[in-house]
């Protein structure tokens, strides 16, 4: 078993993170075959994976250090072989991409209606998720908003008492404050999260049904319409992985912008009693209007995330319905599905290091 007081060690040193690490400099640095640059990826790669499980680790030296003389050398060994990997998988698409397009020539007509009607099936699909991503981003807008107005009002009525009785009180108000903008931003993210998640679960869907549409025409290159669609899966999949970060990313901002409100009330009930009034006073008649266009910002903002995701997923689409016409891949197919070997690499190597000990 884990001690107790390292038990989220392990998971502290997160799969995705290391595989960033060997991405970023096999995408940055990877075309560029010289052994000085080949020198230099090494030396940045055991940097940057040094620093990671530091900043991870800083607690279980004695494990970091074991996992550092593990992950260092097999980190440099596959951004070392990510260029021959690339160049082999990037002819195997091709290859494959040319087999598929020739087999689907005689159905071209059927191919094209296929992916439209799946397409158009798709579109109506989402467009209820992405209405309601829309309104659920109304609502909580809405509640937090109307959660927040009684502040300003009793912020008004606190100017009407004496300044000391003002001062003794600011700074249990500030922190009611917070903890209403904390509460409304949190409640708002629980609400928000679910929809990124139906909304994958549409696209999988989307995406067996295409299969299942398309499989008949492919019968005799089936590896190679399970790659593409593959290729498929992982673009949809990360346009709803970036949903959801918007989303988060928005109502982070929501609480940043929200926040220095409280602040400036701490700050205020800091100074000298004279000075109180005179800092409150246009605060008080600025909070209301400033809540409202902070939320109202977040609301035009993420509101229309739903139908984003919806353009970009039947912009995919399109682009397969190209590539299966012309036999023509793009550069970003094989990538991606080289990444996705590079991160499950990385993940099973990870999963084989011991744990750490007392």
């Amino acid at each position: 078993l884990i001690p107790a007081p390292l038990a989220g060690s392990r998971a502290d040193v997160n799969p995705d993170d290391v595989a960033n690490v060997i991405w970023k400099y096999f995408t940055e640095l990877g075309s560029n075959a010289k052994d000085t640059v080949g020198q230099l990826q090494q030396t940045e790669i055991s940097k940057q994976i040094n620093t990671l499980l530091k900043s991870n680790l800083q607690t279980v030296s004695a494990y970091a250090e074991d996992l550092q003389e593990r992950l260092v050398p097999f980190a440099t060994e596959l951004q070392a072989r990510l260029a021959q990997d690339s160049q082999r998988m990037k002819e195997q698409i091709q290859r494959e991409l040319r087999e598929l397009q020739a087999k689907l020539a005689p159905y071209a007509d059927e191919v094209h209606q296929q992916i439209g009607t799946n397409i158009r099936e798709l579109q109506a699909k989402l467009s209820p998720y992405a209405e309601e991503l829309r309104s659920q981003v109304d609502r909580s807008a809405g509640e937090l908003q109307r959660a927040l107005e009684p502040y300003a009002a009793e912020l008004r009525e606190r100017l009407q008492d004496n300044t000391d009785s003002i001062k003794a009180s600011l700074s249990p108000y500030a922190d009611r404050l917070q903890q209403q903008i904390d509460g409304g931003v949190e409640s708002l993210k629980e609400r928000l999260s679910p929809m990124a998640d139906e909304l994958k679960a549409q696209v999988e869907q989307s995406v067996a049904e295409l299969r299942r549409g398309l499989s008949p025409y492919a019968q005799e290159v089936q590896d190679g319409l399970n790659r593409q669609l593959e290729s498929l899966t992982l673009q949809m999949e990360r346009a709803a992985e970036e949903l959801r970060g918007r989303l988060a990313t928005s109502s982070e901002e929501l609480r940043a912008q929200l926040s220095p409100l409280a602040r400036e009330l701490r700050e205020a009930a800091s100074g000298d009693a004279e000075s109180l009034r005179q800092r409150l006073a246009p605060l008080a008649q600025q909070l209301e209007q400033r809540v409202g266009q902070t939320v109202e910002s977040f609301r035009q903002q993420a509101a229309p995330f739903g139908e984003t995701f919806g353009k970009q997923l039947v912009q995919r689409l399109e682009e397969m319905r190209g590539k299966l016409e012309t036999g023509a891949a793009g550069v970003e197919d094989h990538l991606e599905l080289l990444e996705k070997e590079v991160r499950e690499k990385v993940a099973a190597f990870l999963s084989t290091v011991p744990p750490p000990q007392n």
